[in-house]
């Protein structure tokens, strides 16, 4: 399976999709100008790796901030992660964060996964 390895920019996130080494990551800042498009090869590609996941898949949001249209699509992937047995969600933020914090809370009472808080 192809891997997904985009640089962060001042917009965009890093994200690292790599299914051999067990690396799923998203962090950094989240608003693209067209957040359906950006996101829409990391949908896709989860769609795959649902069909042959790991037994563990840890994905990892480590986001210092992400815009209204950034949090419908952070929804769509935790949703698509609902359907992966043995997921669990690392939801990391900035110790003084509570807007982050609460964020991650509130997503994950929407979804049927387990999230692991932590601060950096």
């Amino acid at each position: 399976m192809q891997i997904i390895n985009l640089e962060g920019t001042e917009d965009t996130p890093k994200i690292i999709l790599d299914q051999t080494n067990g690396i799923f990551e998203i962090s950094g800042r989240s608003l693209p100008e067209d957040t359906a498009e950006f996101y829409k090869p990391v949908l896709e590609w989860l769609d795959t790796y649902s069909g042959a996941p790991k037994p563990k898949t840890t994905f990892t949001f480590k986001l210092e901030y992400f815009n209204t249209a950034s949090s419908k699509l952070i929804l769509d992937i935790l949703s698509k992660l609902e359907s992966i047995p043995g997921t669990t969600i690392s939801w990391y933020f900035h110790e003084d964060d509570e807007d982050m914090e609460e964020a991650g809370t509130e997503f994950s009472e929407l979804v049927e996964v387990p999230f692991e808080f932590k601060t950096y």
